[in-house]
């Protein structure tokens, strides 16, 4: 398991999904796989994964969820459509506690996904990895592989309470209003009329004749017009006159503003010359591109806080280490001096002293020491020889010599002594087949004939030492 986990990248992104079972942990690979990991986060935090369940397991393979219609056939990206797979060569289905993308074919990623409860070799380049099950929290995610199903649909499925986001790479996500009220359309209740029964009334013909009546004038309003324009042609034509009057005035209030507007215009380009509001323009603009040029490029405050708090984990890791290194020299230089006191004698200090004179010689590199001794000792010996072959021919011709001085000649002429071997030896032919009582055989010892005459000595050997200590006994 430690080379998979080594071929895997560091993940960028953390998120925490409440279950029936217990919290589940997920790691992201944000960079590996940006598209996945962003439709995953934002759907967390508009809370789409609340109370959906995990509608599919299969034993020792995967567990699916991410659905909301609990189906299998529904669940939408936050692009609106299917986004593509993301095949990472690193991410591979080896092994249980990877979060991967539900798809029914190629490129049809939505809301769906799934858990790996064990290696899924088969799956490797058909769905898009987008995290891992980090920590101790996988323990509750197996639990899914206990459920009792029926055609890979759990009898009893485990549901997601509730998602948070803990480390969000993404910080352009704005997440949609999922949660806003549709407009209700209040229905009009539709109010039956009363139908009156005039044969019930003693005048219930006169009744009739003055309801007709009522239910024209009542008509004749809905059009706007009063009760006592019903039926007077007068009035009528009174009214048609005073409407063309109002359109006539309407027209000549209109002729008049525009003059108005047109004058009012023309004043106003004359007070203004153009030139002089492009000039005070221009300055304005020079104005503001100096002032951008002096002011430094603003960083966004999140990236300033992010280098704040960077830079001070990395002044306090400084500092940690530093003491640290105080505190073990301390340690040290505390150690040797009680072990010093513990030993401490007149002859040990008096030791210590002579220790001490000599110890700058140590560091010192004599490169040549053995060369130049080696050197000094042949320079001696050559000069020896010398003096000995002088004194030599001193000696061979002076007879007399004291005892002492003798003795000095006789050690001394070693060195000047010739080897000079007779004629006869010489003329000496050594013959291997000859026998001589003057030479030494060499036998090898791991020739086998050697080694069979050895071996018949040696019992010859053994049967004499037996015989004599039988004689002896006796």
């Amino acid at each position: 398991m430690s080379n998979i986990y080594i071929q895997e990248p560091p993940t960028n992104g953390k998120v925490v999904l409440k279950t029936t079972i217990g919290d589940i942990e997920i790691e992201l690979w944000s960079k590996e796989a940006p598209k996945a990991c962003r439709n995953f986060i934002q759907l967390c935090m508009e809370g789409y994964y609340d109370k959906t369940i995990f509608h599919r397991v299969v034993k020792d393979f995967i567990a699916q969820g991410g659905d909301p219609t609990g189906t299998g056939q529904g669940g939408d990206s936050i692009y609106g459509e299917p986004f593509k797979d993301e095949i990472h060569s690193r991410l591979r289905f080896n092994r249980r506690g990877l979060v991967a993308m539900a798809n029914s074919q190629k490129n049809d990623n939505g809301s769906q996904f799934f858990f790996t409860l064990g290696p899924c070799y088969e799956l490797q380049g058909k769905h898009t990895i987008f995290g891992k099950i980090g920590g101790q929290t996988i323990y509750n995610m197996i639990k899914l592989n206990e459920l009792e199903c029926v055609d890979e649909r759990p009898i009893r499925p485990e549901k997601i309470i509730s998602t948070k986001v803990i480390f969000n790479p993404f910080d352009d996500i704005i997440p949609r209003n999922r949660f806003a009220e549709p407009v209700r359309v209040v229905e009009e209740k539709s109010v039956k009329k009363g139908v009156k029964n005039f044969g019930l009334l003693s005048f219930g013909e006169e009744a009739e004749e003055e309801e007709e009546q009522l239910e024209n004038v009542t008509k004749d309003l809905k059009v706007k017009k009063s009760a006592h324009d019903i039926g007077d042609p007068l009035l009528v034509s009174k009214k048609a006159v005073a409407d063309e009057k109002k359109a006539e005035l309407d027209k000549e209030t209109e002729k008049k503003l525009n003059e108005k507007s047109t004058k009012f215009e023309d004043k106003i380009n004359e007070a203004v010359n153009i030139e002089d509001i492009k000039s005070k323009l221009k300055k304005k603009d020079e104005k503001f591109e100096k002032q951008q040029v002096k002011e430094t490029p603003r960083i966004d405050e999140k990236e300033q806080k992010k280098k704040e708090t960077q830079d001070e984990i990395k002044k306090l890791e400084k500092e940690l280490l530093e003491k640290k290194r105080k505190y073990s020299e301390e340690n040290k230089i505390k150690q040797e001096q009680l072990k010093e006191k513990k030993t401490e004698t007149e002859v040990f200090k008096q030791y210590k002293e002579d220790v001490g004179k000599y110890e700058h010689l140590k560091n010192r590199k004599m490169k040549n020491a053995k060369e130049d001794k080696t050197i000094e000792l042949l320079k001696a010996f050559k000069e020896r020889m010398f003096k000995a072959k002088h004194e030599n021919n001193d000696s061979e011709s002076e007879q007399s010599h004291d005892e002492k001085k003798s003795e000095k000649v006789e050690v001394e002429t070693i060195l000047t002594h010739r080897l000079d071997v007779d004629e006869e030896i010489k003329r000496k032919v050594i013959d291997a087949n000859i026998a001589d009582h003057e030479r030494y055989d060499i036998y090898d010892p791991r020739n086998p004939l050697n080694k069979r005459k050895r071996g018949e000595s040696k019992e010859v050997i053994k049967q004499k030492k037996n015989s004599f200590l039988t004689q002896n006994s006796l």
